[in-house]
C-alpha cells in the first residue's frame, strides 16, 4: 500500500492544489466579462442609438439628446 511520504497533500501534489485554487478563484471572482456570461455594458450614446433605431424616439428627440450628451462628455 502506498504510505504518504511527505510530497502529497490529499492524495494530489501540491502544484496540483495550486492550480485548481487558482481555477476555482478565476472563475468566481474574475472581474472581466466572460462571452456569453456577463452583458456587455452599453453607453448612453449607444442605447440613445439603439431607441432612434427601434422608433422609440423621433429624429429631433434624437439629435437633441446626443447633443446634450456630446456636450456632457466634453465637461
Amino acid at each position: 500500500m502506498y504510505m504518504y511520504d511527505g510530497y502529497h497533500f490529499g492524495g494530489m501534489h501540491f502544484i496540483w492544489w495550486f492550480i485548481w485554487m487558482v481555477f476555482i478563484f478565476w472563475i468566481f471572482a474574475t472581474p472581466w466579462d466572460i462571452p456569453g456570461q456577463r452583458k456587455k455594458r452599453i453607453t448612453p450614446l449607444e442605447a440613445l442609438k439603439i431607441n432612434f433605431a427601434l422608433g422609440k424616439i423621433t429624429k429631433e428627440e434624437y439629435q437633441e439628446k446626443k447633443k446634450s450628451l456630446e456636450n456632457l462628455s466634453g465637461l
